[in-house]
């Protein structure tokens, strides 16, 4: 195999691996996203003058309800910040991946000869 064709499929690989690591982001996101909901939801049952805690990493701290509605709100909102982020990525990968399949097609119909270098920028 040339090794401009073998360069080719190491970017293509590492697109799919780029890929692959901002669907797992967003899998782990959209855990998180149904984790506050429920908190939310539950705080919503619970009184304004009763007692409620957070969790910090091995101990319960108390706090108010307000306080952690507040949070609970403000982590929503940075995990819809942070979806719109991974969504425009995935997308920009995902065309990224189309073009380089594109290219390694016609390079292996073209024959062996390599790539012109200014074919080679990704950032056209």
């Amino acid at each position: 195999m040339p090794p401009w064709l073998q360069e080719q499929l190491m970017k293509l690989q590492q697109s799919q691996q780029n890929l692959q690591s901002i669907m797992t982001q967003k899998q782990h996101l959209e855990m998180e996203k149904a984790e506050t909901e429920k908190a939310l939801e539950e705080l919503k049952k619970v009184g304004d003058a009763d007692a409620v805690y957070k969790q910090a990493g091995t101990v319960l701290l108390k706090s108010t309800k307000k306080e952690l509605v507040d949070e609970l709100e403000e982590k929503q909102e940075m995990a819809k910040t942070r979806a719109t982020v991974l969504e425009k990525q995935e997308t920009r990968v995902k065309e990224t991946l189309k073009e380089q399949e594109a290219k390694i097609t016609e390079m292996m119909k073209s024959g062996s000869e390599a790539p012109k270098p200014e074919e080679d920028n990704p950032r056209k």
